[in-house]
């Protein structure tokens, strides 16, 4: 509990034998995997559905949002200065740790989280523009970096993956909290350029998984096809769009109930950082449902409601943990090829 209590990282060398199964030679900050985040991302998000969840359900009480709302920032927090420690100490880590699609979603799940740390500071009576402002700069920058690293790679190692998501479609983060604090410009600006990236990644994903399946431990980052159409429904159903927020509500039920039927296809290779894509994809699917029920939809989104938290709940606070005591032991670094500074 010293670690979360008093902020003293563990330096690496309390572990070792047994207890971790290797020995960290270095300070476990220095190692800070970028693929922590999408988890973040997922926690702050499941932590957001089930405040917004007690205002169209008054039995469930708002401080299990509340609770679930400090928790989750703390824990996006934490990582967060240790992967800025990180990079403060060697800057060029970034580009390091952007050698692998994963990695690469990982940095730009840093900068949603960032405007999903804005929403969830919103329950809490905190209202931090700033903090909104730097999570849409981050996911500017996020993609810049994405694209010189896609560059960098041999023409023959480049296709298109659902990682991509994170990186080019992630701006349709920003109206969940941007709306909120007035920014309903600027949050169909970004909504409309998460769209326009949306179609050529989807087609060229396609078209990839067509001529080369996904190898098994890869396949989590199926579910990630959720994401944007999840996103899209809260997007345009928080700016007043119906119309759009319906069709995208419809088309995001038939995608939940076939990544359903795929789900033990996607973890046939066992538990590996890319279960992280759970996530997200699940949270915002539950978020979608919240605001369907909160327009007066009845039975229908209730279900969806219950269904949601039935398997967003456990799944999200299991990984969380699991990555938790991954990273600890400094298995999420090496299991996920993250740089060290």
């Amino acid at each position: 509990m010293c670690f979360f209590l008093l902020g003293c990282a563990p330096t690496g060398r309390e572990f070792s034998g047994k207890g971790a199964g290797l020995l960290l030679e270095t300070p476990l900050w220095r190692q800070t995997p970028p693929a922590i985040f999408p988890v973040c991302l997922g926690f702050m998000s499941l932590a957001l559905g089930w405040h917004n969840l007690s205002d169209v359900l008054h039995w469930i009480p708002q401080d299990i949002g509340n609770l679930m709302l400090a928790v989750s920032t703390s824990y996006f927090i934490w990582f967060l200065a240790f992967y800025l420690r990180k990079l403060i100490a060697r800057p060029g880590v970034l580009l390091e740790d952007m050698r692998s699609p994963p990695a690469r979603a990982g940095i730009a799940a840093m900068a949603m989280s960032m405007m999903m740390l804005a929403a969830a500071l919103l329950p809490l009576n905190v209202s931090v523009p700033q903090v909104w402002w730097t999570g849409v700069v981050l996911q500017i920058a996020a993609s810049a970096v994405v694209l010189y690293a896609i560059w960098r790679d041999p023409p023959q190692e480049r296709r298109f993956t659902t990682f991509q998501y994170l990186t080019f479609v992630g701006p349709v983060v920003g109206p969940i909290a941007g709306v909120e604090l007035g920014y309903i410009r600027e949050s169909l600006w970004l909504t409309i350029a998460a769209l326009v990236a949306y179609v050529p990644i989807t087609i060229g994903i396609i078209h990839d998984l067509w001529t080369k399946p996904l190898p098994r431990v890869l396949r989590p980052s199926t579910m990630i096809f959720l994401a944007p159409i999840s996103l899209f429904a809260l997007s345009f159903g928080k700016l007043g769009f119906h119309d759009v927020f319906l069709v995208f509500y419809w088309v995001g039920w038939v995608m939940f109930i076939a990544l359903l039927f795929l789900v033990p296809w996607m973890i046939r290779g066992g538990y590996s950082p890319t279960w992280a894509a759970f996530t997200f994809p699940t949270a915002a699917f539950l978020n979608v449902q919240i605001l369907a029920l909160s327009k007066g939809w009845g039975a229908g989104a209730q279900f969806g409601v219950y269904l949601g938290l039935a398997i967003a709940t456990p799944m999200i606070l299991f990984i969380a943990y699991r990555s938790v005591m991954l990273w600890v032991t400094g298995e999420l670094s090496r299991i996920s090829s993250a740089a060290t500074a």
